[in-house]
């Protein structure tokens, strides 16, 4: 069975940086992509990042270009969204997803595991 453990999630204030983490059990983790996905109050899931099998491959939302990075670390099964420059706007539950591929994919469709979510809450 596959696991997906988020940790990191926080309260914090307007301009810091946070990173978290996502623990994968249960799966071979090197030979899938991987995904960030976050849903705001009120709002849809909407696509963060993705990363390739090997980290080779990055994609990311136009709205957190510049101030987010994906990475993964495959010999410890686990991925991580680094947060730079948060903004209030940020505020949401953010889930790591597992995809079915080895690429990049920004369409939820293109995961199937996803973890329980960590709360992200930015404060002006």
């Amino acid at each position: 069975q596959v696991q997906l453990v988020e940790s990191g999630g926080a309260l914090v204030q307007a301009g810091d940086s946070l990173r978290l983490s996502c623990a994968v059990s249960g799966r071979t983790f090197s030979r899938y992509a991987m995904g960030w996905f976050r849903q705001a109050p009120g709002k849809e899931r909407e696509f963060v990042a993705s990363i390739s099998m090997f980290g080779g491959n990055t994609y990311y939302a136009d709205s957190i270009k510049g101030r987010f990075t994906i990475s993964r670390d495959n010999a410890k099964n686990t991925v991580y969204l680094q947060m730079n420059s948060l903004k209030p706007e940020d505020t949401a539950v953010y889930y790591c997803a597992h995809a079915s591929g080895f690429r990049t994919r920004w369409e939820e469709s293109a995961y199937d595991y996803w973890g329980q979510g960590t709360q992200v809450t930015v404060s002006s």
